[in-house]
């Protein structure tokens, strides 16, 4: 023990070990297989950076990318340790010579891919190293349950078969019990050690609201309480990135664009400036973060909803890792699970409906009402206690409203059209609508159509929202409504459904003019007659010049200024010097009518 503390002061400068550390660190040390369950920012890497100095041999590190293998090797260098890597990103030559050092037995720690572990010559060099243990890093990666499998790393299983006497050490910031059990199962872990860090980031605000109608504008209010300081935007689509970056940039904020579509020495140089604080805020998709080992990120916003919240708590995970507050927001609306979903048509059907599953987990987490931080350490099998005014729920506490009429409403709508449709159908049918498609399913002549009309779809949409919150209804495969038990409960009148007063009273507030981002068919028509029009002069089909999504979501958000277009999904630059300008015109004239 004393050489371990050390060690920890000598070499890392620390005094106390946090939690799960030395534990992590003695089961190496006993020589015993490990997996430990740390969240971003417990410090993972000394647990077994630590002890790889103090055993005899050179630990080799799997870890699935460069930026996260560059920044580890760059920090222990810089620490004075003997620790390399073989990348692709290297020459054959530089490969050689740390290859040479590895096999002189110059090295304590060696960061591979983990496709390089699998190549047979590469497995022939590494039975010649004096290997002191095996380290997985992010080895949720493993398993096909989780949020980032990858191949690779499935075939990693063959360590066992090669090395059966060296012991193997996995960690991940982000698993549930099903994906931990799946990377112990597949590592062919024996008599191991599992240690699970607590989920609670008791630095980190938790924010969800509603996406506002000019989230740009939004942004600048938010970061006028971080000047200076460094945060990560995280969007839906690369254009998006771009978009808010140069919108930030022209509103005098030091901030960048990061994406997997831009050159390799452009996403260097933005990860290189970040780290570096040359650059205080950079604008991302998911491409961005997961080698980013950066203490003072104060902030982290999501422009839309992610795919998970695995994928949620790695990102915001990003956020305070110096221990000091630091804020995390999530702006969303009800088009995100839409726009996500659409992305998985290509998965085989199995990964389809896991990551259907997950994406409705993400929904639910943004619509519930109870504390945010409970919400995700229950996920990842954890229970805690409220988090003590560190959420949006928390903060809001307020009186309870009583809508149990509304929700048998609303419930019988779902019951009486055989569980078959949405959210936004049911409310149709509650408001009155005369859209076409009830009227061919006949659903006009039933007894809950318009009982509902003097609720706003607001109200309407928030009853929905909470009765899936508290599971009296849940999601099918394809977005349609379910009863659950507690559904039939309220239904029947045997259980009461109450709202918090300050939910209605916030949607009120930020109400959009869009109604929550419905297209209103009128405007979604008349933008389509420019296009038409523009068409036929040009003799091109019409959606070659913009197609109906991205008229569609011009007519929800009706931009009036170029910024504002170029914002829309399908609009770039050369599109909007040819066609923008006639469609701010038209949308311009629309909006005086208002």
């Amino acid at each position: 023990m004393d050489e371990i503390y050390s060690v920890l002061k000598k070499v890392f400068g620390f005094d106390e070990f946090r939690d799960n550390q030395k534990e992590s660190i003695e089961a190496i040390l006993e020589n015993r297989d490990l997996l430990t369950l740390l969240p971003t920012g417990g410090g993972k890497s000394l647990c077994y950076q630590l002890p790889a100095l103090i055993k005899n041999g050179c630990a080799i590190v799997i870890s699935p990318l460069i930026a996260l293998i560059n920044d580890q090797v760059f920090a222990l260098q810089n620490l004075g340790i003997k620790a390399d890597k073989v990348t692709s990103n290297q020459n054959s030559e530089e490969n050689s010579k740390v290859i040479k050092s590895l096999l002189k037995g110059e090295l304590k720690l060696l960061y591979l891919s983990p496709e390089r572990i699998t190549n047979d010559s590469f497995l022939d060099i590494l039975s010649h190293v004096n290997i002191s243990f095996f380290v997985i890093d992010e080895a949720h990666c493993i398993s096909e349950w989780g949020h980032e499998f990858r191949n690779d790393y499935r075939n990693l299983s063959i360590l066992r078969t090669k090395f059966p006497n060296i012991t193997i050490s996995a960690f991940t910031a982000t698993a549930t019990p099903k994906v931990i059990e799946d990377i112990a199962l597949n590592l062919h872990l024996q008599n191991h050690l599992f240690l699970k860090g607590s989920f609670f980031r008791k630095n980190l605000i938790l924010n969800v609201m509603q996406r506002p109608s000019n989230p740009k504008n939004y942004l600048l209010k938010f970061l006028a309480k971080y000047k200076n300081e460094s945060g990560i935007i995280y969007t839906f689509t690369r254009k998006e990135s771009e978009d808010i970056a140069k919108f930030l940039i022209d509103n005098s904020i030091n901030a960048s664009s990061y994406h997997a579509g831009l050159d390799k020495e452009i996403r260097d140089k933005v990860q290189d400036g970040f780290i570096k604080d040359n650059i205080q805020i950079v604008v991302a998709t998911v491409a961005f973060g997961m080698g980013i080992d950066k203490s003072n990120v104060r902030f982290v916003i999501h422009t839309s909803m992610p795919k998970s919240i695995e994928g949620y708590y790695q990102e915001i995970g990003r956020a305070g890792r110096d221990g000091l507050i630091s804020e995390c927001l999530l702006m969303t609306n009800r088009n995100d699970m839409t726009r996500k979903f659409s992305l998985m048509s290509n998965l085989e059907e199995k990964y389809q409906i896991l990551a259907y599953n997950k994406l409705k987990q993400m929904y639910s987490y943004t619509i519930s009402t109870q504390c945010r931080h409970k919400y995700l350490a229950k996920y990842f099998d954890e229970e805690i206690k409220e988090c003590d005014d560190k959420c949006d729920n928390c903060l809001n506490d307020s009186e309870m409203i009583n809508f149990t009429k509304e929700a048998q409403m609303f419930l019988s709508a779902v019951y009486r059209i055989n569980q078959n449709f949405g959210l936004n159908y049911v409310i149709d049918i509650l408001k009155g609508s005369k859209n076409q498609k009830i009227i061919d399913n006949s659903h006009q002549n039933l007894s809950v159509y318009e009982i509902g009309k003097n609720k706003s779809k607001n109200i309407w949409k928030i009853v929905g929202d909470r009765l899936l919150a508290i599971e009296a209804l849940f999601l099918g495969n394809y977005k349609e409504l379910k009863l659950t038990s507690i559904g039939v409960e309220i239904l029947k009148g045997n259980k009461d459904f109450f709202i918090q007063a300050h939910l209605v009273q916030i949607k009120k507030e930020i109400s959009l003019k869009q109604d929550d981002f419905e297209v209103d068919k009128e405007i979604f028509n008349k933008l389509r007659a420019v296009r038409y029009k523009i068409s036929i002069e040009e003799n091109i089909p019409a959606y070659i010049v913009f197609n109906d999504s991205t008229i569609k979501e011009m007519s929800i958000k009706l931009p009036k200024t170029k910024d504002e277009m170029l914002s829309i999904n399908g609009v770039g630059e050369i599109k909007f010097k040819r066609y923008g300008g006639k469609f701010l015109e038209e949308i311009i004239k629309i909006s005086t009518r208002l």
